[in-house]
């Protein structure tokens, strides 16, 4: 757990989007996800966390829906939710928090 701490600990936006390989909806995120890398460059981090290989990851965070994206900063959460969502909605969440 103390890895997961160093990587939501820094002073630009961090995404994680929690996922699996086998989940239509987390899949499809991916592009969208890329997208969003492209737009902001080195101004936020996107981190993709696979929920099969960090089970107790995504348990202690609560992680139920996929996929499930959260944006931490300074080591502290700043925004969740579950489901899909388009790469502009998301650049301008991250843009709040640059």
């Amino acid at each position: 757990m103390s890895k997961f701490g160093e990587l939501i600990d820094l002073k630009i936006p961090v995404l994680l989007d929690f996922y699996t390989e086998w989940n239509a909806a987390s899949t499809s995120m991916h592009p969208v996800l890329r997208d969003v890398a492209a737009a902001l460059g080195d101004k936020a981090k996107i981190i993709k966390i696979d929920v099969d290989k960090n089970t107790q990851l995504a348990e202690a965070l609560r992680v139920k829906g996929l996929p499930t994206l959260m944006i931490y900063k300074d080591g502290e959460m700043k925004w969740r939710q579950s489901g899909e969502q388009d790469a502009n909605t998301l650049i301008g969440i991250l843009k709040e928090y640059v």
